[in-house]
């Protein structure tokens, strides 16, 4: 088999792969469920992750070894990893070859001529290394894996899902997702400037892989150091820019293998010694070269705290900021998220969302929960979320530990915030209507939503007996109330007797009432007050978890009258209840 040939198998089978673990990413048993797929086995060969998460929590999660035995390949064999696996890598290089269908060997050629350009994405992985030093992870946003997964997840999927019914039965919705699909999109088009614009210039990932090159012993280049000709038909074809025709740029070679194929003299091949030709790598490690990296990994190293300008202002972090359950504390959640979206694809609520400003500028599109959005709140049962995350920024936690049963009895519940009620906008409390919605879906036993119940006079519910026969009552004037008077809410009370009991309201209408019992008392000329009788929630904050039912399900539309914030949190000291 042509090694071409070889290269575009393992392409498709990993691009269709990488769809394919996009796809089952959601809850159940069923064959296009989760089921046991092994989803983020693609992100766990991902050296970039593996080597941020060590430098920002100086430990490596054990999955993460999959990405170091891909790097220890690439120093023997070079930039196998962009050629052969990458689904971005072969979205990349199947849109710019559609791109450049028309275009003649020699003008493909001038494209795919090397230039310095191609040492900016060396920059930007010191730029994300030095950020990981201090702790502020943000090799997930350029990172090929974690955003082709974001990507597909967020973007993708939710549009295409709808029309075909395969997955959800409802729509998804992400906030901000327009912004995700945006950079995608404008990923998939610079092909149409240059071949795999992104991997030449922009990939963190593909620039490691580039400085492990460099050492490889097995790699692509000339046989002989002899004049082969004009046709340039190897450069023309080349993927990586590496001018396979002249002196080789040994870093940039992604293994695309198109000059073995196309090379007519058989010049070109691939062995254990460099090129006849000559070789040179990028980046420059000449003291210039050198000084740009230097400055580039100190600038990510110095910019790491500038992001948390809540933090450094003194304002602390936002009570709206609530992490998926089994989170760690903020710092460790920073330091180990690399945004990749699989927690949110999982969530059945649909309730877990990329945050735009929540969590400010250093956790751009990590995951933190809406309670607006989705279709419920957190899920009592569900452990979704912590069992997808390819590095345990979100732990994977067992039934019994999120519900605090059995061995984590004693530590309670995990608690994602709390809720409060805003008096001035709940139903009962502000504007004198019945609702317990609220207090009904609590799925806390006993409830950590209680109520207080009242009676309260209704407006212009004072009103002056023309008569009284058993439990009818003749008043003088209609009475006026907003809603079914006969709903079960609402009572009389004889004034001027305050030690009397309401009678519930059961029916009439205009100047007549029928009540449940009669009002003793009761006369001609005496006057009754009308009274709702109201349930007012009240949260106990030992008992709720901050799942969000409520705030899902309260039917104040705008801002609920009921919301959950991070505070009683779990997960970090700082977001107790009290100061």
């Amino acid at each position: 088999m042509r090694i071409v040939v070889a290269r575009r198998v393992s392409q498709g089978f990993f691009l269709l792969l990488f769809f394919w673990f996009c796809l089952v990413a959601t809850v159940g048993a069923g064959f296009l469920q989760l089921r046991g797929w092994p989803i983020n086995w693609l992100l766990s060969l991902d050296p970039l992750t593996a080597l941020g998460t060590m430098l920002a929590t100086h430990t490596l999660y054990a999955p993460l070894l999959w990405g170091l035995g891909v790097l220890a390949l690439t120093l023997f064999v070079g930039r196998f990893f962009c050629g052969f696996v990458c689904p971005l890598g072969t979205l990349n290089q199947m849109t710019g070859w559609l791109a450049r269908l028309t275009l003649g060997p020699k003008d493909r050629a001038e494209d795919n001529h090397p230039g310095r350009a191609q040492a900016v994405k060396y920059a930007l992985l010191a730029f994300f290394l030095g950020c990981a030093a201090l702790g502020g992870l943000q090799t997930g946003l350029l990172d090929p894996l974690p955003l082709a997964f974001r990507s597909v997840n967020l973007a993708l999927l939710p549009l295409a899902d709808p029309g075909v019914g395969v997955v959800h039965d409802a729509p998804r919705h992400y906030e901000g997702v327009w912004w995700i699909g945006l950079v995608f999109l404008a990923i998939l088009a610079l092909n149409a400037v240059l071949p795999r614009f992104f991997c030449r210039f922009i990939c963190p990932l593909g620039a490691l892989f580039g400085l492990a090159a460099r050492v490889a012993p097995w790699r692509i280049g000339k046989a002989t150091d002899k004049s082969c000709g004009d046709c340039r038909l190897c450069e023309s074809h080349c993927e990586g820019g590496c001018r396979p025709s002249g002196t080789l740029v040994v870093s940039e070679c992604l293994l695309c293998c198109n000059c073995l194929d196309r090379c007519p003299s058989g010049r070109i091949g691939f062995a254990g010694r460099a090129s006849a030709a000559g070789e040179t790598a990028l980046p420059d490690f000449s003291r210039r070269g050198a000084v740009a990296l230097l400055a580039a990994g100190a600038a990510g190293a110095f910019s790491a705290p500038l992001w948390r300008v809540e933090d450094a202002a003194g304002l602390g972090r936002s009570p709206l900021l609530i992490r998926p359950p089994g989170s760690l504390d903020e710092e460790r959640f920073l330091a180990r998220c690399i945004r990749c979206g699989q927690c949110m694809r999982a969530c059945p609520s649909n309730i877990i969302q990329p945050s735009v400003t929540t969590a400010g500028l250093i956790g751009l599109w990590t995951p933190v929960l809406n309670y607006r959005l989705g279709r419920s709140g957190c899920q009592p049962n569900c452990i979704a979320c912590g069992q997808v995350c390819p590095t345990a920024a979100i732990r994977p936690l067992g039934l019994q530990e999120k519900l605090g049963q059995g061995d984590y009895a004693a530590a309670g519940p995990i608690r994602l915030g709390t809720a409060f009620v805003d008096r001035t906008r709940c139903l009962p409390w502000a504007m004198g209507r019945p609702c317990i919605v609220c207090q009904e879906v609590c799925p806390v036993s006993p409830k950590a939503i209680f109520v207080r119940e009242v009676f309260e006079p209704v407006r212009g519910g004072r009103l002056s007996l023309a008569g009284a026969r058993g439990a009818t009552l003749a008043l003088a004037r209609p009475l006026a109330v907003s809603g079914n008077a006969a709903s079960g809410d609402y009572y009389v009370r004889l004034l001027g007797a305050p030690e009397a009991t309401p009678v519930r309201l059961v029916g009439g209408g205009g100047t007549e009432l029928a009540l449940a019992a009669a009002l003793p008392g009761a006369a001609p000329g005496r006057e009754v007050e009308v009274l709702i009788h109201l349930m007012q929630p009240q949260v106990d904050p030992a008992r709720c978890v901050g799942c969000g039912m409520c705030e899902h399900e309260c039917p104040v539309s705008g801002l609920r009258a009921i919301r959950v914030t991070s505070e009683n949190e779990s997960r970090s000291g700082p977001g107790r209840m009290l100061a």
